[in-house]
This record gives C-alpha cells, sequence and structure tokens, in this order.
C-alpha cells in the first residue's frame, strides 16, 4: 500500500483546506509513492518517536503536531526539530501531520473530547466562515437527474448532516450555435429554445475544481453555462471549538472532578467557581484562549481548553469558570481517534499507537 493512499483518505475526513494559514499539515517528509510498511500514530513527531517507528517496522507516522512548523534554512540537528527530520529522512520514514484540519472539523479532535465528558447535543463553537460556495448551472430536463447525481458524487450538495440537496427551476433556455457547433439538441445557425432546469447546489470551497470537472464530464452540453457564488453562510460543520450540553446539571466542583477523572489530570488551572450548576460546555483541544469570548457570548458555564494565559484568565468575567487541563492532556486522545480511523479504513494493515508519552510537562505536587 503506498503512503498517498492512507494519507489521501485521511484528506477526505480532514481536508487541508481546513488547516488554519499559519499551519503546516500534510507530508512534511517522504513521498507519496513510497510503499508503507506500517503506521504509528502519535501526538508529536520527536527524534524518539521516530527511532520507535524504526524499530517497530513502520514507515509512516501520522502526528498530529507538525514537527516541521516554520522554515528552516540548514539541517544541522541543532535543535529537537532539526534531529527528528535527520533521523526520519536518514530512515526513510515519511512523517505526516493532521493539526488543525482535524482540530475544525466535526468529527474531529473536539468531538474526542465532548465524547470524554458525556456532551450531548454538541455543534461547532465558532463555525468557518467564507467557506462554503454555490454552484448555478442548467440542462435540459431530462438530464437533471444524470447531473445531480455527477454534482453528489463529486461533493456538492452536503449541508451538515444531509445530503444530495438542491433546488431546481424550471425555465426556457436560448441559444444559436454557429456552423462549427454540433449541439447536442437544435439546429446550428437558427435559435434553438429548450426547456431546461436551473439547479443549485452548495458545497466547500476547496470542492469547486472536482465538482466543475464532475459537471463538464456530465452536461450533454458542448458549452455549459455555470456559476460559482461565494456565500456568507457560515459552514456550521466546519470551525474552532465546539460546544454541547451534560445530560444533566451538576454542580461546578463535581464537574471538575469528572473532567479530572476524564483525563487523568494530577491538577486543573481554573477561575473561581461561581456557586452555580453547570450544563452547557464549551471546549478546544490544544490552545483555545482565542475562544474564550465566542464561549461566553454562546452561555456556556465552563470553557475547557489549554495554554490560557494569566491575564486570559479574567476574561472568565465571574460569567463562567475557565478550565486550563493541558495542552498534551486535553489532546492525548486524539491518537486513538488517528489509530480507530486508519484502523477501521485499513484493518488487515500494521496501525499501531506510540508507546511513548511525548509531553513535556511535569508536575511537582509536593
Amino acid at each position: 500500500m503506498q503512503i498517498g493512499l492512507i494519507t489521501s483518505y485521511l484528506e477526505s475526513i480532514a481536508p487541508l483546506a481546513y488547516q488554519e494559514s499559519y499551519d503546516n499539515s500534510g507530508l512534511l517528509t517522504g513521498q507519496a509513492g513510497q510503499e508503507c510498511t506500517g503506521i504509528l500514530c502519535t501526538l508529536d513527531a520527536t527524534v524518539e518517536i521516530v527511532r520507535e517507528a524504526k524499530a517497530r517496522g513502520c514507515n509512516l507516522i501520522v502526528a498530529h503536531h507538525p514537527i516541521l512548523f516554520k522554515g528552516i534554512t540548514r539541517l544541522t540537528g541543532k535543535n529537537y526539530v532539526e534531529q527528528a527530520l535527520i533521523e526520519a529522512i536518514k530512515n526513510d520514514i515519511a512523517i505526516y501531520a493532521i493539526h488543525t484540519n482535524l482540530d475544525n472539523v466535526a468529527n474531529g479532535v473536539n468531538a474526542v473530547i465532548a465524547a470524554k465528558l458525556g456532551l450531548i447535543h454538541t455543534r461547532i463553537l465558532l463555525p468557518k466562515n467564507n467557506d462554503l460556495v454555490k454552484l448555478i448551472t442548467f440542462a435540459p430536463l431530462k438530464e437533471r437527474e444524470q447531473l445531480l447525481n455527477a454534482l453528489f458524487r463529486a461533493g456538492a450538495g452536503q449541508i451538515g448532516e444531509y445530503s444530495e440537496t438542491s433546488f431546481s427551476t424550471a425555465g426556457t433556455g436560448t441559444f444559436k450555435g454557429s456552423e462549427q457547433t454540433n449541439p447536442y439538441v437544435g439546429t446550428p445557425g437558427i435559435r434553438h429554445e429548450e426547456p431546461e432546469t436551473r439547479i443549485e447546489v452548495i458545497l466547500p470551497a476547496h470542492q469547486k475544481q472536482p465538482v466543475l470537472n464532475a459537471l463538464l464530464e456530465a452536461h450533454p452540453y458542448e458549452e455549459v453555462a455555470y456559476d460559482f457564488i461565494p456565500l456568507l453562510n457560515a459552514n456550521q460543520q466546519v470551525g474552532s471549538g465546539m460546544i454541547g450540553e451534560l445530560p444533566e446539571p451538576v454542580p461546578e466542583m463535581a464537574f471538575l472532578q469528572q473532567i479530572q477523572a476524564a483525563f487523568g489530570l494530577k491538577l486543573i488551572k481554573h477561575t473561581p467557581v461561581l456557586g452555580k450548576n453547570v450544563q452547557k460546555v464549551a471546549i478546544c483541544g490544544g490552545a483555545g484562549s482565542f475562544l474564550i469570548s465566542t464561549a461566553k457570548a454562546a452561555g456556556a458555564s465552563f470553557f475547557i481548553s489549554s495554554d490560557i494565559k494569566y491575564h486570559e484568565f479574567f476574561d472568565a468575567e465571574n460569567r463562567m469558570v475557565i478550565a486550563d487541563i493541558g495542552h498534551w492532556e486535553s489532546e492525548q486522545y486524539t491518537i486513538d481517534l488517528l489509530f480507530s480511523l486508519l484502523n477501521s479504513k485499513f484493518p488487515n494493515f500494521a496501525v499501531l499507537k506510540t508507546a511513548i508519552n511525548t509531553n513535556p510537562v511535569r508536575y511537582f505536587i509536593g
């Protein structure tokens, strides 16, 4: 099995178009055409992880965090990033990162955190804007079903949990081909009127080219009329963080104990409790302080994330409790998510979970 087949599957779940602008997800070392001997799932692709992959017969590391995050001009092994890259290249081990694109999909990192906390009625906390476009095209009435099926197969028509969504209106199209044309209907040189249907479908912006290719291939006309129109609608299935509800309200201290048990925490940094019951909970795996105001506006009783700075804790403003559970701790179950996704798709292939805890943070409790 080639590495490209595996990475293409991962990108069908978390498209690279959904990563943040600062990110560097994708294939960082290795080649898509390499034959894969095994996959090692991890949060971080450190030099120890690369050595573990070699020892366990895996030449593909699938990591949440990109080890190569910004440009480098030399590979001399002067730091842990260069050491890991040198080790991977020397041993012909590919590293693939699936970072904020996996954070930003509805069934990604935050969905796992929500499940660990038992949240229900979950939704994206801050949906992504400027991600949707509408395709409008026109076709003969009798070709409508064939054309719709082609567009749906290419990825159009998905709105939340609804698929194959579209809108059609009947009308009359006119055209006159030159003597050099070979029209599907009508006669060259004579204006023709044809009963047509106007078809409208919504699709993610990054799917424009595949959908256009499908449209042009399936459409019977020599010249196909179409428009792509950017939409202001937010994509409710893609974005930052997640918010949901506990099945029943619980006291704040009891919920802190629940968080501690669910994530195996030694401690939790948090703002003062407010003497209220908790039901609506906002979460963000990794560094999520940029979502504090969004969580407050959404009416969350708790916001759970990591890497909260001192002054950012004040932003709770006695309206909710902010709980910092640690970066690695918040994302630790991403390894299980990657393993589950890959093992279910490639059940007869070697998919392994790292045995190394890459968390660089230690806690002294005297």
